[in-house]
């Protein structure tokens, strides 16, 4: 490794519905903001690295070159675009971490961003239905769907999941009411998520609207810089560890779909190159598109045994005040998910909780962070362990 990779600059928008913000412009706020707060300017900048879903949400493509075009200082820098399903930020900054790893760039711009509240639904459902294996999956009509039969089979194979997806539904809208940038910021009690009722519709399945995350329109930005840029940097946070893992694209193609192998596998790769267990973690900020997805991740990492995520949810071992919290800033769940900006967040969310700079998100002498970002039904997966320096 040429030079470790470090965060040292920070932005991230509201989530939630932007009906008079384009994509170009809530792209072009974060990319300044970011650049400042890293204490550089845009001539320090090597590269731009962009993660953006898109697939049918906008007609404008050619994201890479959009951040030049809201920000003009940046037009000339070079610019790519990642696309990876819903792991989309997180491939956009595995790009630029790699370009610091090289020693090919010693400062790089990322940015995340989506725009999809303005789609209607059914075309919502039909775009992401394209980062399922469409011949086997896509009679299910959509990704909740597909997560609805992984309940349906988690309960045949272990125990109805239903309280245990509630127990967490409750957990992240509780923890976003603290989190200014989230989407939602409403307390739902765990028996509000639990129950099927008019303002808690079924969505498909054991699934109910608390179980799904939220359509929202946002961004968010790094700045990724080698450790030299660092040190002068008011404040670092720096990768220890981070792994990619892929699995079949086809569910139908496992042999066990409720295992989540890769994630398991990037999970502890991370944990395994930065030298730490999962009792080492102070936090982590995990990929809850769907409840029963973040019940799932919690025994592929270790976090409780193959069909025992339910009582290490009922024991508080999750929440805010438990010894190992996960989503503080309310998740995907209730943060919600821009899709090409999640990655991106997820480890700003982390890098605030190392810094201290968290508010009233803050968990208590947070020293070493996970995050984990998986696209489709995890297909493609990815962790990483960071630290402040």
């Amino acid at each position: 490794m040429a030079s470790p990779p470090h965060l040292i600059g920070w932005a991230h928008t509201a989530f939630g519905k932007h009906a008079d913000v384009d994509l170009e412009s809530l792209m072009a706020e974060v990319s300044t903001q970011a650049i400042t707060d890293a204490g550089l300017e845009t001539t320090d900048i090597d590269a731009v690295s962009v993660g953006v879903y898109n697939n049918g949400f906008s007609r404008q493509g050619f994201e890479a070159a959009l951040v030049g075009a809201g920000e003009p200082q940046l037009a000339s820098i070079p610019a790519t675009r990642s696309e990876n399903a819903c792991a989309t930020g997180a491939a956009a900054l595995v790009a630029a971490i790699e370009k610091i790893e090289a020693g090919r760039a010693r400062a790089v711009l990322v940015v995340g961003a989506e725009r999809m509240t303005a789609t209607p639904g059914p075309e919502i459902h039909d775009i992401l239905l394209s980062s399922a294996h469409r011949r086997t999956e896509e009679s299910a009509g959509s990704f909740a769907g597909i997560f609805a039969q992984l309940a349906d089979l988690y309960a045949e194979t272990f125990s109805d999941p239903r309280e245990a997806m509630a127990r967490i539904a409750a957990k992240n809208h509780r923890n976003a009411v603290d989190n200014p940038w989230a989407h939602l910021r409403r307390p739902l009690d765990r028996e509000f998520c639990a129950t099927e009722s008019h303002a808690n519709p079924s969505v498909v399945g054991r699934l109910l609207r608390t179980d799904c995350s939220l359509v929202s329109d946002g961004a968010a930005a790094v700045v990724v810089a080698s450790a030299d840029v660092a040190r002068r940097a008011r404040r670092a946070v720096r990768f220890r560890g981070r792994a990619q893992a892929n699995d079949h694209l086809a569910l139908a193609r496992r042999s066990d779909p409720l295992e989540f192998a890769g994630a398991g596998a990037a999970f502890h790769g991370a944990l395994a190159e930065a030298r730490v267990s999962v009792g080492g973690l102070d936090l982590i900020e995990t990929h809850d598109c769907f409840t029963i997805a973040e019940l799932l991740q919690y025994e592929a990492f270790g976090i409780a045994p193959r069909g025992r995520a339910g009582t290490a949810l009922a024991d508080g071992l999750t929440d805010r005040d438990g010894p190992l919290p996960v989503n503080p800033s309310g998740g995907l769940k209730a943060k919600g998910h821009p899709i090409g900006a999640t990655g991106v967040s997820q480890h700003v969310m982390a890098s605030l909780q190392l810094t201290g700079e968290a508010g009233a998100m803050q968990i208590a002498d947070a020293g070493v962070a996970a995050v984990f970002t998986m696209g489709g039904s995890a297909v493609t997966n990815y962790a990483s362990v960071l630290e402040a320096v």
